[in-house]
């Protein structure tokens, strides 16, 4: 499920920054989805709440581990590269960890 919402429904009249919320997505999923929407100009910014899906791999990465925090540097660069693409509209599936694909929806989860 992809939710949008704005400030203002008329772009004109003020920065209306555009935004979906990527819950239970992969963050291939989400971040191809955020790519999408920058396939042509728009007349305000779109982008996404990162949240889980910009995080997900660096923290199964981590562990919560001192010797892994590298290894989650780097998981995190990959994530921010492949989400700073998308929101040019110039990302690329092509390569992403199958990690990286795998969905984080849990039916009758609850906070």
């Amino acid at each position: 499920m992809v939710i949008i919402w704005s400030f203002d429904t008329n772009p004109g009249s003020l920065f209306c920054p555009e935004q979906f919320l990527s819950g239970g997505q992969s963050e291939v999923e989400a971040t191809l989805n955020l790519n999408a929407m920058n396939q042509s100009p728009n007349p305000w910014h779109v982008s996404f709440s990162y949240a889980r899906a910009l995080q997900n791999s660096v923290l199964k990465t981590w562990k919560g581990q001192p010797e892994n925090i590298e290894a989650a540097k780097k998981a995190l660069l990959v994530r921010a590269k492949a989400n700073s693409l998308a929101q040019l509209g110039k990302y690329s599936a092509e390569g992403e960890a199958e990690e990286a694909k795998t969905g984080m929806f849990v039916k009758g989860y609850t906070y």
